[in-house]
């Protein structure tokens, strides 16, 4: 901030967010610290490059006035962003009810024995704004999370490369085809065990009727035989229901 008899003004340096081809503007506020009215007037040394409104006016007393200084768009950066444009303040003591359109540049002249204050203000470049840093992006919840091993010179990152993943499919197929050739032989046996008790059930029969005729002819089959037989049948159907 300056502070003069008439003005204050802040800030004393126009800080402009450098960005080429493109306008870019910052504030001036200048207090009336007196009870009189206090004309101005911005000067520059580079009128073509800077817009500035108001760059005449009046600030009431014990009153503020802002004043927007606009950098035109620039198509080159000055060398180390460096800028040496200046600009220039002045204030006045002025006459009651008097209004911006009332203001000359005689009431600037220090001939007159007028006091004139004044304030210089300086140009400053600031670096553009950075972008946001670009926000990680998730792993995906189906791919595998890689494995972190410690080791005396740092950490170690492992990743299953796509050679592994595909003897992992290739180990599900090798017990996919073990099952399918357990289950074929415990299908064959069964099989088996169904053809041996449909046989021996075929001999019981036979024998039955060879009792019979054998019972009508004075003979028969002894009993014992045709009891064994069915043990042998029960046992059979026994170990193909498990």
């Amino acid at each position: 901030m300056s502070t003069g008899e008439l003005l204050n003004v802040e800030p004393t340096e126009l800080k402009f967010p450098f960005e080429l081809k493109k306008q870019i503007s910052c504030s001036l506020q200048l207090l009336n610290k007196t009870e009189n009215h206090v004309a101005f007037k911005v000067k520059t040394t580079n009128p073509k490059k800077y817009c500035v409104r108001p760059n005449t006016g009046v600030v009431m007393p014990r009153s503020t006035c802002d004043v927007i200084v606009t950098m035109q768009a620039q198509k080159e950066a000055p060398p180390d962003m460096q800028c040496k444009d200046k600009f220039l303040l002045q204030s006045v003591v002025a006459s009651p009810g008097v209004t911006p359109k009332d203001i000359t540049p005689e009431m600037f002249s220090k001939q007159a024995g007028r006091v004139v204050e004044e304030c210089k203000l300086k140009v400053i470049y600031l670096p553009p704004p950075q972008p946001p840093s670009p926000v990680p992006e998730e792993p995906d919840e189906g791919a595998p999370s890689p494995k972190v091993s410690f080791t005396d010179g740092g950490i170690n990152i492992n990743t299953k490369t796509s050679d592994q993943v595909s003897r992992q499919y290739v180990d599900s197929d090798d017990n996919s085809s073990e099952a399918r050739s357990l289950i074929s032989q415990l299908t064959d046996e069964k099989n088996a065990a169904v053809q041996q008790s449909n046989k021996i059930r075929q001999e019981m029969q036979l024998l039955t009727r060879g009792g019979n005729n054998k019972s009508q002819g004075g003979g028969g089959v002894s009993f014992i035989v045709v009891i064994a037989l069915a043990l042998i049948g029960l046992a059979v159907g026994f170990l193909i229901k498990n």
